[in-house]
């Protein structure tokens, strides 16, 4: 590896491994600076197949928005959200490499039934697309 301070050649001084990856220490053999690199392998990237057939990589943040956008006004803490965010992208990687957007809006409404029933109302409604009363009175019956 270069050096990040003079592009010179490095060696490794200590190399230790943890749960994330490896972590190097580093020195410069000219001008005998360190630093500290960070290694973790690179998991398999999730494609999402969108309803027309689009192929577009996995963003857990577009779920993370759309939770967020649910839970408005809710008493539900960032940390509960993150923490279904995580659910879900495990579960996800778990699939294979390539799920539909159904499983993913399915997967995020589960999660928010359990959690808050006016969040998952209004996720629904984006989501499903309601255009009446009437999709929103079954949505409702779905929740008592």
């Amino acid at each position: 590896m270069k050096c990040i301070f003079c592009g010179s050649e490095t060696h490794v001084t200590d190399k230790r491994e943890s749960g994330d990856g490896t972590r190097r220490r580093r020195e410069c053999l000219k001008c005998k600076k360190r630093f500290t690199t960070y290694e973790k392998s690179e998991q398999g990237r999730i494609i999402v197949v969108k309803k027309d057939s689009r192929r577009e990589p996995f963003s857990k943040d577009k779920i993370r928005n759309g939770i967020i956008r649910a839970c408005e006004k809710r008493p539900i803490s960032i940390d509960t959200i993150d923490k279904i965010v995580e659910e879900i992208e495990d579960k996800l990687k778990k699939k294979g490499k390539e799920v539909k957007t159904d499983l993913i809006g399915k997967m995020v409404m589960s999660k928010l039934k359990k959690l808050d029933n006016i969040a998952y109302i209004r996720f629904a409604s984006v989501y499903m697309n309601f255009s009446n009363i009437s999709d929103f009175k079954l949505a409702l019956k779905e929740v008592d």
